[in-house]
């Protein structure tokens, strides 16, 4: 009895240390993970295997790079850039799982219609740092990839739409995917119209800066239209407020008069024509207004103060609407002091 009971305590033994290796490789590759919080780890262009592994263990997310080591040559992973964001307690399978998956993390950042250089600039700052962008932003061979190699700069050269990043994506390509945006989408719609292709892009970036009403966008391209034609000065109240901000002051209000008496490039109260560039990203029914403004006898518009402009086609008329614009203010303040 004693021998049949100390070779069944044996056999159980071998069974035990026969399956313990099993039992623990499975632990270690499904079991709960070391990390405590989501953790993001960003697999940059030319990372290699090594250093993945040595970080993803450095940063928590594993216990062992060795035997992530181990299974991703076993498994041949091929490493996909990006960015990687891992739950809490993630076991060593799920690790390697969204690595051979690639599921990248991604970020949307919209760029909307009427955005100016220093909005994009602020949309991107987490992916495109300050000074880079801005370096980027005056790049002849970003603006000759959208279609315009002879823009100052990429205003005007990107198109509204909401991207998909991640941070592992170099500053150059966050910059390349947009202007490209452009290039496929909106370049092509800007031939045909009644002025050259870029000069209709600066004249609908005026137009969505003065109204976002689309029924009124091609009355006011047909204003700065006849303007250009009679050499009378655009007096576009958006471009004074663009040149302040070239000069470094980024106060965004409504013009002052040294911003209208400004002498500027960009300031068309005391320079004639169009500016150099666009001031901002036009909107589809602006582009399709620059192409074919509406040309009548108007050479004025002013705000209505109640959300749309009054046109007219002299001075005198445009007078007496600046004087109704006025008295509806006047209203508006009454009304609000009670």
């Amino acid at each position: 009895m004693a021998r049949s009971s100390m070779s069944l305590r044996f056999l159980v033994a071998t069974v035990l240390l026969a399956v313990a290796p099993a039992v623990g490789g499975w632990w270690a590759w499904k079991g709960q993970g070391p990390l405590r919080q989501e953790a993001t780890v960003l697999v940059r262009k030319g990372a290699n295997l090594n250093q993945v592994a040595d970080q993803l263990e450095r940063d928590g997310v594993i216990r062992s790079a060795s035997l992530f080591k181990l299974w991703a040559r076993a498994r041949k992973l091929q490493l996909i850039r990006g960015e990687y964001t891992f739950n809490p307690r993630a076991s060593l399978s799920d690790v390697a799982g969204k690595l051979r998956r690639a599921e990248i993390h991604y970020t949307a950042v919209s760029i909307p219609e009427g955005a100016h250089a220093w909005s994009v600039q602020k949309r991107l700052k987490g992916f495109v740092p300050e000074e880079v962008f801005w370096t980027l932003w005056k790049s002849p061979r970003l603006a000759k990839t959208a279609g315009f190699e002879q823009a100052e700069s990429l205003e005007g050269l990107v198109a509204p739409a909401t991207y998909k990043l991640h941070h592992a994506m170099e500053p150059e390509e966050v910059m390349l995917m947009l202007v490209e945006a452009f290039r496929d989408q909106i370049r092509p719609r800007l031939e045909g119209g009644v002025l050259p292709p870029y000069e209709t892009l600066i004249l609908a970036s005026l137009v969505e800066k003065e109204t976002r009403l689309p029924e009124e966008q091609p009355k006011v391209a047909g204003v700065y239209k006849k303007r250009l034609d009679i050499g009378m000065r655009l007096q576009c109240d958006p471009t004074s407020l663009y040149a302040r901000w070239l000069t470094g002051d980024l106060r965004f209000t409504a013009p002052l008069p040294e911003d209208i008496r400004r002498v500027h490039p960009f300031n068309t109260y005391t320079t004639a024509g169009l500016p150099p560039t666009p001031i901002a990203v036009p909107s589809a029914s602006a582009l399709e207004a620059a192409k074919a403004p509406e040309m009548g006898r108007d050479l004025y518009f002013v705000a209505t103060g109640r959300g749309g402009h009054s046109f007219a086609p002299s001075l005198k008329d445009h007078n007496r609407n600046v004087g109704a614009y006025r008295k509806e203010i006047a209203r508006q303040r009454r009304i609000a002091r009670g």
